[in-house]
């Protein structure tokens, strides 16, 4: 029995292996069946985002105000030679939602404001200096702080507010406790709390209309049950927006009917004390508040603080010809872009996309997105173009100014040479019956080695030429305009890119993000360096891996949400100057470039007054620095407090060496002190002992500071001289020092 088993078990050994080889293959061969099906089975593509309809296509609404409107009554103009134009902004807390959103619409709108706690029991604040105003507007976080003030406090309040022109606005935020229905104090006015509401308008006859235009919102309930609604039978107080009942709300008290519109934010005329407000039954949340808030600030300072209707849009398409294959534009995306620019054109004066090329990435895609570049090409002229570097790589990355120019030129030879000679050297999928012209072939040659390039750079073009005429059909190059790749070495500033731009290019003005920083975006604020202009450019939503509609972050709601008086909305309504940066595979996929600005076109004519135009680069940026010249000087910073400035800045520049701090003076005083100070460290001393009355003069006039070992590699004499702007203090130094 024993040897039976010994015969038979490694046949049943080799059996198990054979199974165990045939599992494997199966499964192998099951995995690769179904890849090749999927791959090649025909996928079922969702139809394309149809842009935000029209404002005729919204829904119909009820019947106009309850009551008839008064004539519109002109503001009572403050005293503009006796008040400060500064906001007095009373908050619950430092950090109140409603107190930071208020403040964000001030800050955006560039109008100065100054915050305080609502005052209890004598706490309020001095609102005169000798004979002037200090404040031309209050806004008070919480309604009722107001009206329960004590009673010398709102005496001196209110007479300040008469003697002065001084106009009020307070938000009332009904909460659990709330009474259901009671009269303001002091005021013929009853409130109705913790409502539902639905299809909000605008009363077409509200005096403080100034950047909303009347409108309608489709049917549907508004967000929330919280919503306040003012009643009053007095003529002071006039509608400015109104809404229904939702169906299965009971019936508000006293003599309204039930399908009324009923006021959820008045204005006050200043019938009744002399003092114009404006009162809000709900916080800021709510997109149309936030308008109507903006013109109320506008009203209620006699238009001292108020938004011109101009706005100025660009929109730039970054990454033309970058991408990789399968999210790259195909000929019908560029129809489709060519389609919306002119439809946009009807809407926006002078409307024209920015495309921003690399040239090493031309014909990198498939077969489908190569006749896509090829189309781009053919209506080349219908766009406007600029250079974001040949090989999309960083500037900062690139320490000898000769080599970052070098890369610069490979972008320019590419949009000045003929496209047909340039396919048939760049793309594998051209005839090879072309011939390479000997230009074309060194431009490629030189690729590989960029340090030894040996290009000479195109001369200036003369009075009335044009290097993009140099080619007859080249891409246009004379924008004056460019956008560094992940906006690198514009700010903190990297001298190189600023001097291979004007070499190169002649560029005069860029954009940048970063500037001061990133966030909040409300900050960010132009600047000129080295003659060229620095404007702010803004974000839309729209990132490179943002290319399906379904598949947005957050869903396709929170993009909607954005266009519909969401943040995208409030950019262009708060800044009179938007450069947006896009991609150019938004552009193509689900095309929600395309989608995103027609919809914010439209919904911006839709509810405001505003009039859109584009400029192109140079009359833009010197139309922002008219309307802002007191950002022509930039801000000096420190590089090494933003994580997002230390990624994009130099390499050779570091943040963890000595000296970490930069004497800003001279005062005689200060820098006498200083100067006991620096000799500290192991590697600094003094050149000789001064006395402190020739510290000043010799901070200006000579070296300062030398090393204990003249040879080391670490330490060389300096002069202390100014940082460029984004330089950090401890670079500065270090490069002179260490």
């Amino acid at each position: 029995m024993l040897q039976l088993w010994k015969v038979v078990r490694p046949a049943r050994q080799l059996e198990l292996h054979r199974l165990i080889l045939l599992l494997i293959a199966f499964s192998l061969g099951s995995m690769g069946f179904l890849a090749y099906y999927v791959s090649t089975s025909p996928k079922a593509k969702e139809p394309l985002p149809l842009p935000l309809g029209d404002c005729s296509s919204s829904g119909a609404a009820g019947p106009g105000p309850a009551r008839p409107p008064v004539p519109p009554r002109p503001p009572r103009p403050p005293e503009t030679t006796r008040t400060e134009p500064v906001v007095l902004v009373f908050v619950e807390s430092a950090y109140s939602q409603l107190g930071q959103e208020i403040v964000a619409i001030l800050e955006s709108s560039r109008f100065r404001y100054s915050t305080e706690l609502a005052p209890g029991r004598g706490d309020m604040p001095t609102l005169t200096d000798h004979t002037r105003g200090r404040y031309v507007l209050v806004i008070y976080e919480n309604l009722l702080k107001y009206v329960n003030l004590d009673a010398w406090s709102r005496e001196l309040l209110d007479r300040y507010c008469v003697e002065y022109g001084v106009g009020i606005i307070g938000f009332f935020r009904a909460h659990e406790h709330s009474l259901l229905s009671a009269q303001l104090k002091g005021f013929p006015i009853f409130l109705h709390s913790n409502l539902g509401l639905r299809d909000y308008q605008v009363n077409p006859s509200a005096p403080l209309l100034h950047l909303t235009r009347p409108s309608r919102l489709e049917p549907g309930p508004l967000p929330g049950d919280d919503w306040t609604i003012f009643q009053s039978n007095h003529s002071t107080y006039e509608p400015v927006l109104l809404a229904n009942l939702r169906p299965a709300e009971p019936p508000v008290p006293g003599p309204v009917p039930r399908r009324a519109h009923l006021p959820t934010v008045v204005q006050d005329l200043g019938l009744h004390d002399g003092i114009q407000r404006v009162l809000f039954g709900h916080g800021l949340s709510f997109w149309l508040h936030k308008l109507v808030f903006v013109d109320a600030v506008a009203y209620l300072t006699g238009k001292r603080l108020c938004l011109d209707l101009d706005r100025y849009i660009l929109v730039d398409i970054d990454d033309i010809f970058v991408g990789k294959e399968g999210t790259r534009m195909k000929v019908d995306d560029v129809e489709a872009l060519l389609t919306t620019q002119n439809k946009l054109r009807t809407l926006v004066p002078n409307f024209t996309f920015n495309l921003g090329f690399s040239g090493k990435f031309y014909h990198t895609g498939t077969e489908e997105e190569d006749a896509g570049d090829d189309m781009l090409l053919k209506h080349r002229k219908e766009f406007w173009w600029f250079p974001h570097m040949w090989s999309h790589m960083q500037p900062h990355l690139f320490h000898n100014r000769s080599v970052l120019a070098d890369q610069m030129r490979l972008n320019k030879q590419f949009a000045l040479v003929r496209p047909l000679d340039l396919f048939s050297t760049v793309s594998p999928r051209m005839n090879s019956s072309f011939q390479i012209s000997p230009t074309v072939s060194n431009f490629l040659s030189v690729e590989a080695s960029p340090p030894s390039l040996s290009y000479t750079p195109q001369t200036s073009p003369g009075p009335g030429e044009s290097l993009c005429h140099s080619q007859e059909h080249g891409i246009p190059t004379d924008l004056g305009y460019a956008v560094a790749p992940h906006h690198s070495g514009v700010y903190p500033i990297h001298t190189q890119l600023y001097e291979a731009w004007k070499s190169v290019w002649g560029i005069q003005v860029t954009s940048t993000e970063e500037y001061p920083h990133l966030r909040p975006a409300r900050y960010r604020r132009g600047f000129i360096h080295s003659g060229i202009m620095v404007l702010p450019r803004q974000t839309c939503g729209l990132f490179t891996h943002t290319i399906f509609y379904n598949e947005y972050p957050g869903g396709s709601r929170e993009l909607d949400r954005s266009i519909r008086g969401g943040e995208l909305f409030l950019t262009v309504l708060l800044n009179p100057i938007s450069i947006f940066m896009t991609h150019l595979s938004n552009y193509g996929n689900d095309r929600l470039g395309l989608y995103t600005f027609e919809s914010l076109v439209r919904f911006l004519q839709c509810w405001t007054r505003l009039r859109l135009q584009t400029l192109p680069p140079i009359p833009l940026a010197r139309k922002y620095f008219e309307l802002f010249p007191q950002e022509r000087s930039p801000l000096w910073q420190n590089p090494c407090d933003d994580k997002r400035h230390k990624d994009i800045w130099s390499k050779e520049k570091t943040c963890d060496r000595l000296p970490k701090f930069l004497i800003v003076g001279p005062q005689k005083t200060g820098t006498w002190i200083s100067s006991l100070f620096l000799p500290m460290p192991a590697l600094i001393s003094c050149l000789k002992k001064v006395p402190p009355t020739l510290t000043q003069r010799l901070y200006h006039g000579g070296e300062l500071l030398s090393c204990r070992e003249p040879r080391s590699s670490l330490c060389s004499p300096t002069l202390l001289t100014g940082p460029t702007p984004g330089t950090s203090t401890s670079e500065h130094m270090e490069t002179q020092l260490l």
